[in-house]
């Protein structure tokens, strides 16, 4: 992974994010040394939320299960025939 210190980012902005462009990889952008950032391209982004989305719905799933609030099949079917029929 690149790292840039936010100074260079804001001289160097076109700079930075063509080169990150071309490699597709994040920058860690430090600001006195320190990490303070991370500077990602949209696609990465996008995919990365996308991610997160799935892993919150497994994660809301297995809560559920261990919270013994699931139906049967033959409950939720029940329970949503108003609006599957």
């Amino acid at each position: 992974m690149k790292t840039e210190l936010v100074t260079t980012l804001k001289r160097q902005a076109t700079r930075v994010l063509s080169d990150l462009h071309d490699s597709g990889e994040p920058v860690l952008i430090t600001e006195h040394g320190k990490p303070s950032a991370y500077l990602v391209d949209v696609d990465s982004y996008e995919f990365m939320q996308s991610r997160m989305q799935i892993l919150e719905g497994i994660s809301r799933g297995e809560r559920a299960i261990l919270e013994n609030r699931t139906f049967s099949q033959a409950e939720a079917k029940r329970k949503m025939k108003k609006w599957l029929d």
